[in-house]
């Protein structure tokens, strides 16, 4: 095993080190409803592209563009912020693009490393660390082609690489499997629900529910535990301790305002959001509905932070079905939402899974053959 730099293994393999075009190459204004898309630091998951966002641009652009092309086996790197988001290209992302505020690493298809190992490499925690010590800004963290191209990493021989690669893969493939199964579920609740506005009225979004403000949990005072602690983005850590009982709904406040979250079970939602009580009659899963179909870009109503004023919020206008309508539609709504929590569940337990068998088939504390035994047990 030996001991490379990411540029060295990227020289190696005939490869490169690229950052994505800068904003003066791609302005806000270049983006499209349709198109190529163009991959951004809030689309990469964990090792993974999230293509239910993606921004897009037309051909006149990809043309322009085409240095930043992804191939398959491209690794996108964020170079700002959470500075350890990196995704593997696959297939069904070739030909997108690389977009502002990333890093592409190309290794090639015929060298002498993996790419997809080398994306999992990345992602151990002693490499997240090193990259965030290493990386640039006071206020936001940054990287460069430089500090990335010096990342360490331990290399086996190419084949233990590949065989490493698709035991961690066969797990990756039923996590998106889950993944696409959530997005199948979240497309169908949302039908189900333009069907039951037929016969439904406009009023302010007060007359279905109320929004009770989050407490402050600093991550300082918070004890491990299985509460949900959730903040504007979502689910941000584990409490011992719940605030409300699950399953509920939390809507951002500061920061990612309006954001829209159904989380399963109890939770802690902190002091950037608001947590949803319905009103007598309402189900949570209808009011929910509402809420990820309400516009609050317009109300930000804070300078400094985007903040969600509350009053306004409950002004706002939305469509109300009738009372059979909703409970038809809790019915099939609910029972979706019990499908996408057990994904949830499942594909939290394959990460799990897939994070602790790299550092031990690195090792050789675990041979492939038993790890592949491990893997087919679960999927």
């Amino acid at each position: 095993m030996r001991s490379l730099t990411l540029a060295e293994i990227a020289d190696e393999c005939s490869g490169s080190i690229q950052t994505g075009p800068f904003g003066s190459q791609l302005h806000a204004s270049d983006y499209a409803s349709s198109g190529t898309p163009v991959v951004m630091p809030q689309d990469l998951g964990d090792n993974v592209i999230l293509e239910d966002r993606v921004a897009r641009v037309g051909r006149e652009h990809v043309n322009r563009l085409a240095r930043h092309a992804l191939s398959q086996g491209d690794i996108v790197f964020s170079r700002r912020g959470d500075v350890g988001r990196r995704a593997l290209v696959r297939q069904t992302n070739s030909g997108w693009l690389c977009g502002t505020g990333c890093l592409r690493i190309r290794l090639g298809i015929d060298g002498p490393h993996d790419a997809a190992f080398v994306s999992y490499a990345l992602g151990q925690p002693s490499v997240q660390d090193w990259i965030v010590q290493h990386a640039v800004g006071a206020t936001m963290l940054n990287l460069n082609t430089q500090i990335l191209g010096s990342v360490p990493l331990l290399m086996p021989g190419y084949w233990k690489q590949r065989a490493i690669a698709d035991v961690l893969g066969a797990l990756d493939d039923k996590i998106a499997s889950n993944r696409s199964v959530r997005l199948a579920a979240a497309r169908l609740r949302a039908a189900l629900f333009v069907e039951t506005q037929s016969s439904g009225t406009v009023q302010p979004l007060r007359a279905i529910l109320n929004l009770h403000y989050g407490r402050a949990l600093p991550e300082a005072t918070r004890r491990p535990g299985d509460v949900a602690v959730v903040g504007s983005g979502g689910l941000i850590g584990g409490h011992d301790e719940k605030l409300i009982d699950g399953p509920c709904v939390v809507i951002g406040r500061k920061g990612s305002i309006g954001t829209t979250h159904w989380i399963p079970g109890d939770a802690y939602p902190i002091d950037t959001t608001f947590f949803v009580e319905p009103n007598p009659g309402i189900p949570l899963s209808y009011a929910y509905e509402v809420l990820l179909g309400a516009d609050f870009s317009a109300m930000n109503y804070d300078s400094a932070v985007p903040g969600l004023n509350r009053d306004q919020a409950l002004s706002m206008n939305v469509p109300v079905a009738d009372s059979a309508s909703m409970r038809e539609f809790e019915d099939r709504a609910d029972l979706l939402h019990e499908l996408v929590s057990a994904m949830v569940a499942e594909s939290r337990t394959l990460e799990k899974l897939r994070d602790a068998l790299l550092p031990k088939l690195m090792s050789g504390e675990l041979r492939v053959r038993d790890a592949e035994k491990l893997v087919e047990d679960v999927v």
